[in-house]
């Protein structure tokens, strides 16, 4: 699997090719922020007015598919609940990652971008969350390339723990 950055913009997001795009958002977070506010934008509120009329709450656990095009460049948009800020850690962050790469492979999304939870509030610092994300996604085979989105500072941060998971793969295939 191959993983890539790309800065929370609009028009970086657009110049991406991929599948999906998986966004997660908190049942309390009102506006939407980070990458979902950008694409509830574009959608020219869609996703607010979804949350208006009830259509999804944030609830944890809860996932949405949503067709992307023509406003994205995406196929699909997914959004995930992900319960109450206050429920929010480093196990909720696990069980997160691992609900979207499962609904990922279940839909064969071989690329897609994430915006990884409770990343947009900083609620998982950059570091830790790469480290998280790198764990759950170790054993699974089904996605060719995912792109995380990152501000810049937080990507300058995260590089020297990929690079560094990367140095460790390789050297257990050089063992094996």
């Amino acid at each position: 699997m191959e993983l890539r950055f790309v800065a929370p913009d609009l028009r970086a997001l657009d110049g991406l090719r991929s599948e999906a795009l998986a966004l997660p958002f908190f049942q309390d977070e009102r506006p939407l922020r980070g990458a979902a506010g950008l694409v509830d934008w574009r959608l020219c509120g869609r996703l607010s007015r979804l949350l208006v009329r009830g259509r999804m709450r944030g609830a944890l656990g809860e996932r949405v598919l949503i067709p992307a095009r023509p406003r994205l460049a995406f196929e699909k948009l997914f959004l995930f609940g992900l319960g109450p800020r206050a429920a929010f850690d480093e196990t909720a962050f696990v069980a997160s990652v691992d609900d979207v790469l499962d609904t990922l492979e279940k839909m064969r999304a071989r690329t897609a971008v994430i915006a990884l939870p409770g990343r947009s509030l900083e609620l998982v610092g950059p570091e830790r969350a790469l480290e998280l994300f790198l764990s759950a996604a170790r054993d699974r085979h089904e996605h060719d390339e995912l792109t995380l989105i990152e501000p810049l500072d937080a990507q300058r941060s995260m590089i020297p723990v990929l690079e560094r998971a990367r140095r460790k793969a390789r050297a257990l295939e050089g063992g094996a």
